[in-house]
């Protein structure tokens, strides 16, 4: 899914592709300047969005939605701005004057913002012994799907990177597989399918009452988040850093 732009590859001010996994990240960054692309939590289907994408068409590119936490110290609704993102094989620097921007804006009342790794993973990174692996191995405060899709794009096509991702889950919570088993191709939750596993298994009950508070606590803290990233000057990843 790719939300209108709000400029044209003629404008002297081009809008900035905004790179989503799911349609409540989407909707959330969606606006004037920003040209947002949802891949329903797909890596496979956002590399195939971002080969059809003219790069000419945006002046930046965010990665911006929730993310895994792998720092035990981060709680849900702790936002994580990327110093850079890393997988096995590569690692990619961010905008350092955007991310410097964000975190000196934490606190008066918005969501704790801290600079930090991110680690770029193909797959649901799920339970607490794995994150701490990857933890261990890359350093990362958090783990999301798409950041480094967006930082290889970005890269190969000469254009700068930053990432805002929210902690949902933190490093000490398992995300239930039945809640990623729901989600359909669109980004949409199969409720039925959730329905049926609850009625397979009862006892999912509570990690998936849990996994939604956090969840919807991230969404909150995310949409506040929105308001750094349309900031101007160095407050501002939309602003003067991209």
């Amino acid at each position: 899914m790719i939300l209108g732009a709000g400029g044209d590859a003629n404008s002297s001010t081009l809008p900035v592709l905004i790179v989503t996994g799911l349609r409540q990240e989407a909707r959330i960054a969606a606006g004037p300047g920003m040209t947002v692309v949802c891949s329903s939590s797909s890596p496979r289907q956002l590399r195939e969005m971002m080969t059809s994408f003219d790069p000419a068409c945006v002046r930046g590119i965010v990665s911006f939605g929730v993310a895994g936490g792998l720092d035990p110290e981060l709680r849900s609704g702790d936002v994580v701005v990327a110093t850079e993102v890393v997988t096995h094989e590569r690692r990619w620097q961010a905008v350092a004057a955007a991310r410097d921007g964000m975190v000196s804006l934490s606190g008066s009342g918005r969501p704790r913002v801290i600079g930090g790794i991110l680690a770029g993973s193909e797959d649901v990174v799920l339970g607490p012994a794995v994150k701490a692996e990857l933890r261990a191995r890359t350093g990362a405060a958090a783990v999301d799907m798409e950041s480094h899709i967006a930082a290889s794009y970005a890269e190969d096509n000469g254009l700068p990177f930053a990432a805002v991702r929210v902690i949902s889950d933190p490093a000490s919570r398992s995300l239930p597989a039945l809640a990623m088993d729901a989600l359909k191709p669109d980004g949409k939750v199969d409720i039925w399918k959730v329905m049926r596993g609850i009625a397979i298994n009862p006892m999912a009950i509570p990690a998936l009452v849990s996994a939604g508070r956090d969840f919807n606590r991230a969404l909150r803290s995310l949409s506040g988040c929105r308001s750094l990233l349309l900031g101007s000057g160095s407050g501002g990843l939309v602003g003067a850093n991209l």
